[in-house]
């Protein structure tokens, strides 16, 4: 009678085991989730950023170049040097009279399911 009571313990013991094992795993999951969603996210702004200034350096040579003819037109950047998959580039040159110029620069750039966008216009110093 008594091995009968220790073969039903052990079943017990086991199966409790069991799910306490469950419940660390899906927290080590979630948390992991958490991270790798994080971590992208600062990959994508990160890119956005050598994006953005990538555009800048080149709106500031072509402003120095005082060249009429990309002066408000939206021109599309090439940025496969720059290795960021799924990611692009525009740039609209405008001088206006008597200010100083400006750049409005279209950036986006995507990993996975998450994508980042970004339209700003910035005021270039001479």
């Amino acid at each position: 009678m008594k091995n009968k009571r220790n073969k039903g313990f052990t079943l017990l013991l086991v199966i409790t085991l069991i799910a306490l094992i469950g419940i660390i795993v899906s927290l080590i999951t979630e948390a992991s989730n958490t991270m790798l969603f994080q971590s992208n996210k600062d990959y994508l702004e990160a890119c956005q950023r050598n994006l953005i200034v990538s555009g800048l350096a080149w709106s500031k040579i072509n402003i120095k170049k005082d060249s009429r003819d990309i002066s408000g037109k939206m021109i599309e950047l090439d940025v496969t040097e720059l290795n960021i998959r799924g990611s692009s580039l525009t740039v609209n040159l405008s001088s206006p009279a008597k200010t100083r110029p400006q750049v409005r620069i279209r950036t986006s750039c995507s990993r996975g399911r998450q994508n980042l966008a970004s339209d700003r216009t910035y005021t270039i110093g001479q």
